[in-house]
């Protein structure tokens, strides 16, 4: 095998022990693992995001010395749970639609009264918003 002189001795290093460690923290070779700045990454969110939601217990790594590793199934949970941010809802809602999930399906399960509610709800937001944008533009118009 050809050595990379690309990267310095301890780069090489790191990436070895990481390959190491995902072998190990998988077990079962067909399982795939994602570190922490993988999925910042496929998801376009920072580390510390994803640190929250671990302190949040929504999203559970294993871990491999300090390396946190997702498996699959914490990659998908992230998937939902910034899919239920994107729809407005807050962790509370987003942890009870995860554990109905648990219970079979990929989707977040959302109620009728609970999609009724999230849509008044953004409504209501829409309107404030609508509000300041006028205010602003009239201030700016007196401002010459």
């Amino acid at each position: 095998m050809l050595r990379d002189t690309t990267k310095s001795p301890a780069v090489a290093a790191k990436a070895a022990a990481l390959r190491t460690a995902r072998k190990t923290a998988a077990g079962d070779a067909d399982e795939k693992m994602f570190t922490i700045g993988d999925l910042a990454r496929e998801f376009g969110v920072t580390l510390r995001t994803l640190r929250f939601y671990e302190d949040r217990g929504l999203i559970t790594p294993r871990r491999s010395g300090m390396t946190r590793l997702y498996n699959e199934r914490a990659r998908d949970r992230l998937g939902l749970i910034l899919k239920g941010k994107h729809l407005g809802f807050t962790l509370t809602e987003i942890r009870a639609m995860l554990e109905a999930e648990e219970k079979g399906g990929s989707e977040l399960k959302l109620g009728r009264d609970q999609v009724a509610e999230q849509i008044e709800h953004l409504e209501r937001q829409k309107s404030e918003i609508e509000q300041a944008i006028e205010e602003l533009r009239a201030n700016l118009g007196r401002l010459g």
